[in-house]
């Protein structure tokens, strides 16, 4: 077993049109505005950027995410990153069971690089795990109130 490659997978029903939802989320520039544990966002080229990430636990991860898939039609984003995190990200956005809302499916598969956390992968992956979960949470609380506010904007949702 590689203890520094993790695999996550999180699924979020949001009451916002899955159009809405997709929008939001292929602007990885406002993830700030409403997901406080990424701290920062940088654009670097058309399809590049680097990101900072900071949860619960005192380090930050930097990645340069390169867009991998972008199909509107489908409703997928899809990144690869490296840096302190190697692997991709995945969003799926899909209607929930009663048409109104949306389902949106987070995967993620990354090998940890950064030095610290590989010589602590062991002892601490169950603490960096509930770490990654902390940061999840905050981030569907957070795009459900970004979307509860733009919902507020003339009554429909922007």
């Amino acid at each position: 077993m590689d203890w520094s490659r993790y695999r996550f997978r999180a699924l979020w029903e949001l009451p916002a049109p899955p159009e809405t939802v997709y929008g939001l989320l292929e602007r990885p520039d406002q993830y700030p505005s409403w997901w406080p544990q990424i701290r920062e966002v940088r654009q670097t080229g058309e399809t590049v950027g680097v990101l900072r990430f900071r949860s619960v636990l005192p380090y930050d991860l930097l990645v340069t995410a390169r867009q991998a898939r972008r199909d509107p039609a489908a409703r997928v984003l899809e990144a690869a990153m490296s840096g302190d995190l190697e692997g991709w990200v995945r969003w799926t956005v899909g209607a929930d069971r009663t048409g109104g809302g949306t389902r949106l499916l987070f995967e993620e598969d990354v090998v940890v690089n950064k030095p610290l956390m590989r010589r602590l992968a062991v002892l601490c992956r169950p603490l960096f795990r509930a770490n990654h979960a902390l940061m999840m949470r905050s981030g569907r609380r957070g795009l459900a109130a970004r979307l509860a506010a733009d919902a507020g904007v003339g009554g429909q949702v922007v």
